[in-house]
């Protein structure tokens, strides 16, 4: 269930639930009783990839492997000039 961050709109107090994706979006501010002063904010995901094998951005061989860094494209741009590295390139 993920944690959400909540804000009253009267008075100001900040909350956090953890709750179901299913979940209103406002519920009663148990500080100032205002019905549906309780606003859900808009906030940063805690989840990160990170370990062996996960990277940010883009899929990778593990840390662990020996594969070489791959090679810097060629001179000339798209695949007819080379610029892809393809077996298939001029």
């Amino acid at each position: 269930m993920p944690l959400y961050e909540y804000r009253c709109e009267a008075c100001g107090q900040p909350e956090e639930k953890l709750e179901s994706m299913s979940a209103p979006d406002t519920h009663a501010c148990p500080a100032c009783g205002e019905p549906g002063g309780m606003r859900r904010q808009v906030s940063v995901s805690a989840f990160a990839l990170t370990g062996g094998g996960w990277y940010k951005g883009a899929a990778s061989a593990p840390a662990t492997s020996s594969a070489s860094a791959p090679e810097a494209p060629k001179g000339g741009h798209g695949c007819a000039a080379g610029g892809c590295g393809c077996p298939l390139a001029g």
